[in-house]
C-alpha cells in the first residue's frame, strides 16, 4: 500500500519527549522486565540482539538481566536450564530468595508460566518486591482478585515499596474497568449536556472513525485494514477523520509524530499531552474528553469503532450525548487472543470471563455490529448469548485496494527490486514463506519444521517482526535448517507487498486456537490477489476464504508433515500452483474489494443517520416526549 500523506500538522517536541520519559518511568517502576524486552523489540533486531550479548554472558551473577539477554538472543534452552537450576539449588539467604523472584519475573515476561509459579512458590513473607512478583504472576493469569490481594497485603504490612503502591492504585482501577466503569462526560459538561443534545447538528456524509493504532506509523494489519477501509470512503465522497487512542504513536517511540497527519484523504487526530493519566479510568474520561470535542469540531454523522470494548465505551459515551449513531466493527475478540498465549485454565479466570462479559454488552448497545466473516459472526452471537444474532451481523470481510487491480509484476522483475540477496535468499529459487508478525499462534515453528522435510532448492522465508522470532532462529539452528530459513525483520510497507508477489508460494500455517478459528487474516486476501498459491490452516474463518484445490490448499494445522507435503505438491507440479494462484486473484477481485465493502459500510451509514435524522425531528416537534 503506497500512502500519499500530506505534512499539515504540528510536531511538539517537548511534549513528546516528557510523555516518553514519564511512560519510560512508570513502566521501569511497575514492570522492569517486561519494559527492557518491549524496548529490544522496537530496536532491530540485529541492533538488540548484539545489545544482548553482554546481558545473556552476565545471567551467573545477574539472573534477571542474564535471562532476559538469553531469551532476546534466542537461547531459551539455556533460559529453560537457568531456572530449572535455580529452583533445585536451596534458598537459605535472602538473596537466593531474591534472585528466584527476579527470575520468576523473566519466566512471567517469556510466557513461561509454569516457571514463574515454581520459582515463586516458596518466597519468604516479607521479601522486598515479591508482593508486586506475585501480582503480576496472577494477573497475567487473569486472577485479578488475587493480584489485587497481594499487593494490598503488602501495603498493610508497610512492606509495601513506592512502585508497587502505583501498582495497586494502577490495578484496581483496571480491574474496576473490566467490572463496569465506563466513561461519563456528565462532570465534563454539566448542564451543557442537555443543550448539546438538542442543538448538534451532524454534517452529512460525515464519519469519525475511533481506532487503536493507525497508518503511517504502524503498518499492522489492523493498521492497514482501517486505512483501507477509510480512504476507499474518502474516495466514496465522505468527509473522513480517526482519532487514534491516548499516547499514540509517541508510547510506541514515534516521538516526531504531528498532532494531524492527512494520508490519502483521510484525517488523523492524535491525543499526545505531556502526561497521561496514571489510572485507566483516568485515560478513558481523557480519550472521551477529546473525542467529543474532536466531533464538535468536526460534527460527524456517525461514529466508527473497532474492538476491544475500551474503544467502544468511548464511542457509545460520546455517541450517547450527542444523539448520533455508532458502529462497533469487531475484528476479533481479544480476549481469545490473550487467552491463546495461556494456559487452558485462563479461559476460567476473572479476566477472561469479565472481558468476554464487557464485549457482549457494548456489542448489545452498538447501532450496527459488523464482522470479518461468518465464522466470528458466530462468535459475536456465542458471546452474547444470542442477544445479537448471526444475521444481524454485518459481514465487512477483509478485501484489496486499487493498487491490487493492475496485473502482478513478474516474480524475477520483483525479486530484483527486492535484492533477495542482500537477505542471502537466492532469486532463482523457490521461495515459500509468510509476512507476518511472528507470534506463537501463526504456527511458523511448524513452518520451520516442514522445512526440514523439503529439498535444498527450496528456502523458506519470514517477512516481520515479533515476540516468537528469537525461539523459532534457535529452533532453525536446532534442526540444521538455519541456512533455509530466512527473517527479513521488520520491513517497509512497499517491500512487505513485494515479498507477497516474490513468493511461490503463501504459506499460513496458523494453529488451532479460539482466535485464529473466528479471524480472517488480510495477508492471505493480498496473497491471493497476488495470484500466489495458498497453503494454510484448515480453520473455519481461513475456510471462508481458501477453497481447497482451488484457489489454494488447506492441511491439518499443527501437523508439519502434511504442511511440507503441500508445499511439495506444488513445488512438483508447478502447473497446479499457477492456475491456484489464478483462481485465487480473480475470486479476491471478485468479491473482496475495498471499494465494495466501503459502499456497504456506507449504505449502512446512510440506514443509521436516516433514521437518527427523523429521530431527531420527532423530538422536536414534540419535546416534551
Amino acid at each position: 500500500m503506497t500512502l500519499s500523506a500530506e505534512p499539515v500538522g504540528k510536531i511538539h517536541w517537548g511534549r513528546h519527549l516528557r510523555l516518553v520519559l514519564s511512560t519510560a518511568l512508570e513502566h521501569v517502576g511497575t514492570d522492569p522486565v517486561v519494559f527492557g524486552l518491549q524496548v529490544s523489540r522496537r530496536l532491530p533486531s540485529s541492533l538488540s540482539y548484539r545489545l544482548a550479548r553482554p546481558l545473556a554472558a552476565a545471567h551467573p551473577w545477574a539472573p534477571g538481566m542474564g535471562g532476559l539477554g538469553l531469551h532476546i538472543r534466542g537461547r531459551d534452552d539455556e533460559l529453560e536450564e537457568l531456572f530449572d537450576r535455580a529452583v533445585r539449588e536451596p534458598a537459605v539467604l535472602r538473596r537466593d530468595h531474591q534472585r528466584r523472584r527476579r527470575l520468576a519475573e523473566v519466566a512471567q515476561a517469556v510466557d513461561a508460566v509454569d516457571h514463574a509459579f515454581r520459582l515463586t512458590a516458596e518466597l519468604p513473607g516479607g521479601l522486598r518486591r515479591s508482593a508486586g512478583t506475585l501480582a503480576r504472576r496472577d494477573w497475567y493469569l487473569g486472577d485479578m482478585g488475587s493480584a489485587v490481594e497481594n499487593l494490598q497485603r503488602g501495603w498493610l504490612s508497610g512492606r509495601a515499596t513506592r512502585a508497587e503502591k502505583r501498582q495497586l492504585l494502577r490495578l484496581v482501577d483496571e480491574r474496576a474497568q473490566f467490572h463496569g466503569t465506563a466513561p461519563d462526560l456528565r462532570s465534563f459538561l454539566g448542564s451543557d449536556e442537555n443543550q448539546l443534545a438538542g442543538t448538534y447538528q451532524p454534517q452529512p456524509q460525515t464519519v469519525l472513525h475511533v481506532l487503536t493504532n493507525s497508518v503511517p506509523h504502524t503498518s499492522s494489519g489492523y493498521a492497514l485494514r482501517s486505512h483501507a477501509l477509510l480512504s476507499a470512503q474518502a474516495r466514496a465522497g465522505w468527509d473522513v477523520h480517526a482519532m487514534t487512542r491516548p499516547g499514540y504513536p509517541v508510547q510506541v517511540g514515534r516521538i516526531q509524530a504531528r498532532d494531524q497527519d492527512v494520508i490519502d484523504g483521510v484525517t488523523y487526530h492524535r491525543i499526545n499531552p505531556g502526561r497521561l493519566p496514571e489510572t485507566a479510568t483516568g485515560r478513558l474520561d481523557l480519550f472521551a474528553r477529546e473525542l467529543m470535542v474532536r466531533c464538535l469540531l468536526t460534527r460527524p454523522a456517525v461514529l466508527h469503532t473497532t474492538t476491544h470494548f475500551v474503544n467502544a465505551m468511548v464511542v457509545g459515551e460520546v455517541a450517547r450525548v450527542l444523539g448520533i449513531p455508532w458502529v462497533y466493527e469487531v475484528r476479533g475478540q481479544l480476549a481469545d487472543t490473550w487467552a491463546s498465549r495461556r494456559p487452558a485454565a485462563a479461559e476460567a479466570s476473572e479476566r477472561y470471563l469479565s472481558f468476554t462479559g464487557r464485549e457482549a454488552q457494548v456489542l448489545r448497545q452498538a447501532d450496527d455490529v459488523a464482522a470479518l466473516g461468518g465464522a466470528m459472526a458466530e462468535r459475536i452471537e456465542e458471546i452474547t448469548h444470542g442477544a445479537v444474532r448471526v444475521g444481524d451481523v454485518r459481514l465487512a470481510p477483509n478485501a484489496v485496494g486499487p493498487e491490487y487491480e493492475a496485473e502482478p509484476e513478474p516474480v524475477a522483475d520483483v525479486r530484483r527490486r527486492l535484492s533477495t540477496d542482500r537477505w542471502s535468499v537466492p532469486d532463482a529459487g523457490f521461495l515459500v514463506g509468510t509476512v507476518t508478525s511472528v507470534v506463537d499462534y501463526e504456527g511458523l515453528d511448524d513452518l520451520i519444521r516442514a522445512t526440514a522435510r523439503w529439498p535444498e532448492g527450496i528456502t523458506t522465508v519470514i517477512v516481520g517482526e515479533g515476540t516468537a522470532r528469537p525461539g523459532l532462529q534457535e529452533l532453525a539452528r536446532q534442526l540444521g535448517v538455519a541456512d533455509r530459513v530466512v527473517f527479513t525483520g521488520r520491513v517497509t510497507k512497499a517491500e512487505a507487498k513485494d515479498w507477497q508477489r516474490a513468493l511461490d508460494v503463501f504459506v499460513v500455517p496458523r494453529r488451532d486456537r479460539a482466535v485464529t478459528r473466528a479471524v480472517t487474516p488480510l495477508k492471505i486476501v493480498e496473497a491471493g490477489a497476488s495470484a500466489i498459491p495458498v497453503v494454510a490452516s484448515r480453520l473455519p474463518a481461513i475456510q471462508e476464504t481458501v477453497r481447497h484445490g482451488v484457489t489454494g490448499l488447506l492441511v491439518p494445522p499443527e501437523n508439519p508433515a502434511e504442511l511440507a507435503d503441500a508445499v511439495l505438491q506444488l513445488w512438483a507440479d508447478r502447473g497446479l500452483a499457477h492456475r491456484l494462484g489464478r483462481a485465487g486473484r480473480d475470486a479476491v477481485l471478485r468479491d473482496r474489494t475495498w471499494s465494495a465493502v466501503a459502499a456497504g459500510t456506507i449504505g449502512r451509514y446512510d440506514q443509521l443517520t436516516s433514521a437518527a435524522s427523523r429521530e431527531r425531528g420527532g423530538h422536536r416537534e414534540h419535546p416534551t416526549g
